[in-house]
């Protein structure tokens, strides 16, 4: 695969869609180590932008290629040392297995082989192989999927390049590196950069009359470490089994930007870790003389927490803990609401089976004591909620002498507040489930050919029969067409620690008849499947024309009258039958279709005209509004002049 010296036309086709081949020779933007002065490393290469990264391909017949040496050392420098290895084979190459290729950076190769090259059916097939310490990364894609030539696909091989380069970031190896070189840095900064020579601003600078002010500015603005990438440390102490028989552990609490860690001191293990982008919420106990002295509790994931306490002379310490966990994730304070039960011994609220408040009484005890819609209930009188059981919870807010509960508040937007993970098992769970089941709830089989067959043997009347069945019901119409449609999983957002990718390409031929035809060792990869509404032809129209009703009026009333529609349609078909079969004369039966046609048309107007009189009436009800806020205005206006009147008319009539 080194030493292919030109790209066949299989190879130009597939670069021509990942990316546009520029000249290296004066290139400004992100080249990836190759040399852009003195074409040391070739004339061209293959550059591409994918959302906001820059990505350069070390591509290996556009490297220099040396005669007569089989290392082809230019460019294995090059592909050798990147991580992601793409490699493209063309029809008849034999199979690739990562064996055949030595080194201690690649660890993942995406193996993307083409059928039917430079046709208007070409199409490509994908393989992914990492290595054991590098977790599962997305986007995930079916066994034996085909990819046709088009942009979707180039987005989609982008998306699982940089996510696997991610992915290999949080290996233990290359963890272990990234360490391993901050080490160096810092102890090359600390042993030449380095001075004890104190620096007088008086003396140095004579001329400067403001030196003190200027010694004060190089202290840096107070707290400028919480906005570190790195972990910021606090000793605390965790309570485990509850305050009272408890089990107390001396701890070190850590807050890097994308983790939450408590080692314990004396053994050195890590008893707790969670993401940064789990954090939910906290609450904070600062105040003096409080019960158990200053406290921490952070909550995670579902609404799980952890307690870190400290002593009252360190209650800063509980304070920049928190101004650390408002900077690095995106969780807020969580709040005490104490609701009362009203009249008839009932809440005010009810909550989901994951604690989001999903009804509010209004002008109830319970809003007016802070409680929110979409607010999260971790803690119920004083246990978590998560540990509860349905008929836990109920009980406790029947029989409790007082509901002491611990909300977290939606965010900004006034959605629920939900942790990184919830998100993205929620996204697997729901991809699953819909990857065995069509939009019909039949099973759906994926062969070979990803070729799918779903109740092809009903006949025209069948399917007439079962849509009509369907119309008759309009709440069952709503509640069956609005059903989420599956859709391609976007790529994973995550955070990349090093420069922007550059990706090496290879070309494998079939003429390698040196490298060893061992099977692939691939790994599994989980298969999801994207569907959409045009494999249902049969309901198309019917589900347009519910799309077109329900964004143009959703009340009560229309749906009302739709389905008042649909009886009356079905009571007239059934007339028009029976007058069928004891009148045979064509004509009458035409007669009859006009009639049903003009009536359909006649309660079409009837509807258009009722929407057009409540646009009307909206209308001008808004006007309304603006006049009588008009009016308030200038009343407000003529009162407060009237009264700066009154006011120097008394002072011009006072005594002198």
């Amino acid at each position: 695969m080194y030493n292919n010296e030109s790209a066949g036309p299989e190879f130009d086709e597939f670069l021509d869609l990942l990316g546009e081949r520029v000249r290296l020779k004066g290139w400004e933007k992100y080249r990836a180590q190759l040399d852009t002065k003195t074409d040391s490393t070739g004339t061209h290469s293959l550059y591409t932008r994918y959302q906001d990264y820059e990505v350069m391909f070390h591509v290996s017949t556009m490297l220099p290629y040396t005669a007569n040496n089989t290392q082809q050392l230019l460019r294995k420098r090059h592909i050798g040392n990147d991580i992601i290895t793409i490699v493209f084979q063309e029809p008849g190459a034999l199979p690739f297995t990562p064996k055949a290729i030595r080194s201690h950076f690649q660890h993942v190769f995406i193996i993307v082989r083409v059928h039917e090259p430079c046709t208007e059916n070409t199409y490509y097939r994908v393989a992914v192989t990492r290595s054991k310490d590098i977790p599962l990364f997305g986007p995930l894609f079916p066994k034996g999927a085909r990819f046709p030539r088009s942009p979707a696909f180039r987005d989609f091989l982008l998306a699982k390049a940089i996510n696997a380069e991610n992915a290999a970031e949080k290996s233990e190896k290359f963890r272990s590196m990234a360490t391993r070189t901050r080490q160096e840095y810092l102890k090359d900064l600390a042993e030449n950069y380095v001075t004890t020579t104190p620096i007088d601003s008086s003396t140095k600078f004579p001329l400067l009359s403001l030196g003190g002010k200027r010694k004060e500015k190089l202290k840096g603005a107070k707290g400028a470490e919480l906005h570190s990438a790195g972990a910021l440390v606090w000793a605390v102490t965790v309570v485990q089994g509850g305050e009272n028989n408890g089990l107390s552990l001396s701890c070190l609490l850590g807050v890097s930007a994308e983790s939450v860690v408590l080692i314990e001191r004396s053994t050195r293990t890590v008893i707790f870790n969670c993401s940064c982008r789990d954090v939910i919420g906290w609450k904070a106990v600062t105040e003096p003389g409080a019960q158990g002295g200053p406290s921490l509790d952070i909550f995670y994931e579902r609404g799980e927490a952890v307690t870190v306490t400290t002593s009252e002379s360190q209650v800063e310490d509980i304070k920049e803990v928190v101004q650390r966990l408002e900077l690095v994730t995106r969780g807020c304070e969580a709040r005490e609401v104490i609701p009362l039960r009203d009249g008839v011994g009932q809440p005010g609220f009810l909550m989901s089976e994951e604690g989001f408040v999903t009804e509010l009484q209004r002008f109830g005890y319970a809003e007016s004591g802070g409680l929110q819609l979409g607010a999260r209930v971790v803690r119920l009188c004083g246990q978590v909620l998560v540990h509860l059981s349905l008929e836990e919870r109920s009980r406790l807010l029947r029989t409790a002498q007082k509901i002491h509960i611990t909300v977290i508040p939606p965010d900004e937007n006034g959605k629920p507040r939900r942790s990184f993970s919830e998100l993205y098992h929620k996204a697997i769970q729901d991809a699953e489930s819909k990857s065995g089941e069509g939009q019909s709830g039949e099973a759906w089989v994926l062969d070979d050919d990803e070729e799918v067959e779903v109740d092809g043997g009903r006949g025209e009347k069948e399917e007439k029969k079962e849509i009509e069945n369907k119309t008759s019901d309009s709440e069952t119409l709503k509640q069956e067409l609005l059903g989420e449609q599956m859709v391609f999983p976007e790529p994973m957002e995550t955070d990349s620690l090093l420069s922007p990718p550059s990706l090496p390409l290879l070309r494998a031929t079939s003429l390698q008849d040196s490298m060893k035809s061992q099977s692939p060792e691939v790994t599994p990869v989980s298969v999801t499947r994207s569907y959409s509404l045009e494999e249902h032809p049969p309901y198309q129209d019917m589900i347009e024309g519910y799309a077109v009703l329900s964004t143009t009026d959703s009340s009560e009333e229309e749906w009302q009258s739709i389905s008042d529609l649909a009886s009356a349609c079905r009571n007239i078909l059934e007339a028009l039958s029976r007058e069928g079969e004891k009148c045979d004369s064509p004509g009458h039966l035409e007669e009859k279709v006009s009639q049903l046609e003009a009536m359909l048309k006649r309660l079409q107007d009837d509807l258009q005209k009722e929407k057009e009189d409540k646009a009307m009436l909206q209308a001008e009800v808004q006007s309304l509004r603006q006049n009588n806020q008009r009016l308030q205005e200038e009343s407000q206006s003529t009162v407060s002049r009237l009264i700066k009147v009154t006011e120097l008319l008394c002072n011009v009539n006072k005594p002198c």
